[in-house]
């Protein structure tokens, strides 16, 4: 996954090489993206030497602990095992030695450094401008009033992590005081490891300010993207520092306020006194958010800020917001993010896509149109790993498109076609939108949760029947355009399928590991990542371990940070909307006004799509779930099945005009106008929505899998 925002150094035309017949080689060469993490399109965001460590270290640990207490749970089973005692018990006290401690402890740990993960995380994505939003500004002509726009958003932005750095500051101060009562094992307080929140808040506001007054920054107020850089005078570095000093003083005392006096209640006491000062705060917060969501504000930050605005208008402490945060430890599934994030990009990093393309071009290539299926099959690959079509685009579009334009195929279809199979493989396993979804939908007070394991076997058969719909369709254009045909050749589709043996099976180790019932889902994402990180570093040694390897655990961890955090604060605003009854309310409404279940699924489709082409994948799922889930419940709906209309329509709204994501990737990556990309996605657009209809009205495609394995 990268930045939404075509103006990060992902998307930019500056950081990505050129496309077209003079583009990369078939078999990539080791110089492609010099500027980023090899192989993923992506540069690393910036990050001190401490930062890098301590991340790294983190990251790695979530990755080995579960894998560690896997191996002794299977030493265990092994030596208690009747069958083939011999064996089994001789097997069991190997693994007993290798992992002679018990590590019953080590989940508990793990779904707390997930925690300190997704808040560093959350930190270098401010560096990096890769918080999820809108971004509408970098689509403006550079110029005074770009400036007081994105000016505006710096500021909310500023003002909005300095409230939170209170509330959360409050959260731990709470905590310490319970003492001993609440320990970690081992002894640890876990105020301590919650200490990561308020910390990180504060760092956000003068960091977001010091990026917001770089005029090279992207998203600064600077020159165009790909123009020469700007030199700043001492008079506006020195405003720089000074301006960002204040808001760190600001940050410090935000965070000592709230560590040692509860003054909230007070506040609101005093606040409360004059009523329409109430409103005044409350229609302000209400107006500064709308507006910058739809500037580019990120979305936690316009979710944290309603929040706020609402608990304050209704007399609720705000360190009710960043508690909810914490409600995320409590989720077995949580950690898996981390892990799935991490395995996709250390096997982005290590050229992996290079290996599959070769692989399924030599068995793919002697059919009709064999090229366009292959390009699909690896975009739906890789984007099941990475989790997001950015990436396939950013990685797999120099690539690609080049080898569909030198066999005969229109380069506007292949133009389309690299758009749109970006999108297609995230209702594969181990897709990271799945696991989210459920996630999102199983949280404390949930009317319809979902396990990940049914949402993975229920969306198996409508992902495929996607992937197979628009491969019949290039298999189409190929004959049209009367594309060469390869001529399968067994010696080369051996060779290349041995060379591709260690990346094709990485789905097989991760969910054949979970479905076995050997290990859950948090130690089969672990596995999958500690795979991927054995296989690049020792196998295939395209990833340097002192370079490499921390660009990728820093864009993974940034990713991770910009998921955690808005899913933190969203389930904050959704306790306030269950308070408020609002999800109760929409479901009355909606059944006062439609009153069959294939009219719902029918309107539900369009304001999916529409929501999709506007909201990223991720931001979509936390903010949308809480109030999707209890209409599914109302009109009857397998919470399975709406999981996969849920996650399919998102998929299609990638490719919706205006606002789909790939359309706007898509045409920075390869220099092409917005119009153009709309007309040549629409051909796809429409067959994607044909396989989007019939997987909501044909429910047997979701639920037929699932009852024969017995999961439904």
């Amino acid at each position: 996954m990268v930045d939404p925002s075509p103006e990060s150094p992902a998307a930019s035309p500056s950081s990505t090489p050129s496309s077209g017949p003079s583009g990369p080689s078939e078999t990539g060469s080791p110089d492609d993206n010099v500027q980023q993490v090899e192989g993923t399109g992506e540069a690393p965001p910036p990050a001190s030497r401490i930062e890098t460590a301590v991340i790294c270290l983190l990251s790695l640990a979530i990755v080995f602990l579960p894998v560690l207490s896997s191996l002794r749970s299977l030493a265990d089973m092994l030596r208690e095992s009747t069958k083939l005692p011999w064996l089994t018990h001789s097997f069991g006290f190997v693994l007993h030695k290798l992992v002679p401690t018990d590590l019953a402890w080590a989940s508990v740990y793990v779904q707390n450094i997930t925690v300190w993960v997704g808040f560093l995380g959350a930190l270098l994505a401010v560096a990096g401008g890769k918080h999820l939003g809108l971004s509408t500004t970098a689509f403006m002509r550079r110029g005074p009033l770009r400036s007081v726009l994105e000016g505006f958003c710096s500021v909310v932005f500023v003002l909005v992590t300095l409230v939170l750095t209170y509330a959360a500051a409050r959260m731990v101060a709470v905590a310490r005081a319970n003492g001993d009562n609440d320990l970690l094992p081992g002894g640890v307080h876990k105020w301590l490891v919650q200490l990561v929140i308020p910390v990180v808040f504060g760092l956000m506001a003068p960091r977001a300010a010091w990026r917001a007054l770089d005029p090279n920054a992207a998203g600064g107020h600077g020159p165009a993207d790909g123009a020469p850089h700007v030199s700043m005078s001492p008079r506006r570095k020195l405003i720089r520092w000074v301006i960002c000093g204040v808001i760190f003083a600001l940050a410090v005392a935000m965070f000592s306020i709230g560590f040692a006096h509860d003054g909230s209640q007070r506040l609101q006491d005093w606040v409360s006194r004059v009523d329409k000062l109430v409103g005044v705060v409350k229609w302000l917060g209400l107006l500064s958010t709308g507006v910058g969501f739809f500037l580019g504000l990120p979305v936690f930050v316009v979710m944290a800020g309603l929040a706020m605005t609402m608990f304050f208008s209704s007399g609720t402490p705000i360190a009710a917001l960043p508690l909810e945060t914490l409600r995320l430890v409590a989720n077995p599934s949580l950690p898996a993010i981390p892990l799935l994030t991490i395995a996709g990009y250390i096997l982005a990093s290590g050229r992996s896509s290079h290996r599959l393309v070769r692989a399924y071009k030599s068995v793919l290539g002697w059919i009709p149109g064999g090229m366009a299926v292959m390009v699909v099959i690896v975009c739906a690959v890789f984007t099941t790993f990475t989790g997001a079509s950015g990436v396939t685009i950013l990685a797999l579009g120099g690539l690609v498109y080049p080898m569909l334009v030198r066999d005969g195929y229109p380069k506007g279809f292949s133009l389309g076609m690299v758009t749109a199979a970006g999108s297609l493989g995230l209702l594969f396993p181990p897709s990271l939108p799945v696991i989210l979804y459920s996630v999102a939908a199983s949280s404390p007070g949930s009317v319809a949760p979902v396990a990940v394991d049914q949402l993975f076997i229920g969306g198996f058969l409508p992902g495929l029947s996607l992937v197979l719909l628009v491969s019949l369709y290039g298999m189409y254009q190929g004959h049209k355009a009367g594309a060469p045909r390869q001529k399968l050749e067994w010696n080369e589709a051996r060779a290349a399928m041995w060379e591709a043996k260690w990346d094709i099976v990485v789905p097989v180790v991760v969910m054949g590991s979970f479905l076995s019932g050997i290990a859950t889902i948090v130690e089969s994402a672990a596995i999958g990542a500690a795979y991927a990180l054995v296989i690049e570093l020792t196998v295939f040694r395209n990833m340097k371990p002192t370079k490499d390897l921390p660009a990728a655990l820093l864009n993974a961890a940034s990713l991770v940070g910009a998921v955690v955090v808005l899913l933190g604060v969203a389930l904050g605003l959704t306790n306030y909307l269950v308070e408020a009854e609002v999800p109760t309310k929409l479901v009355e409404w909606v059944q006062a006004h439609i009153h069959s279940r294939w009219v719902f699924l029918l309107v539900l489709n369009i304001g999916l799509l529409i929501l999709g082409s506007v909201l990223e994948i991720y931001s979509a799922i936390v903010v949308l779930v809480p109030l999707v889930a209890p209409l599914g419940v109302a009109f009857e709906v397998n919470p399975v099945h709406l999981g996969v209309i849920f996650l399919a329509n998102l998929e299609l709204g990638f490719l919706c005009p205006p606002m789909g994501l790939n359309l706007f990737l898509s045409a920075t990556r390869f220099q092409k106008p917005l119009p153009y990309l709309y007309r040549e996605a629409l051909p796809f657009l429409a067959i994607m929505t044909v396989g989007v209809l019939f997987i909501t009205y044909v429910p047997g495609v979701t639920l037929w899998l699932l009852h024969a394995l017995g999961k439904g």
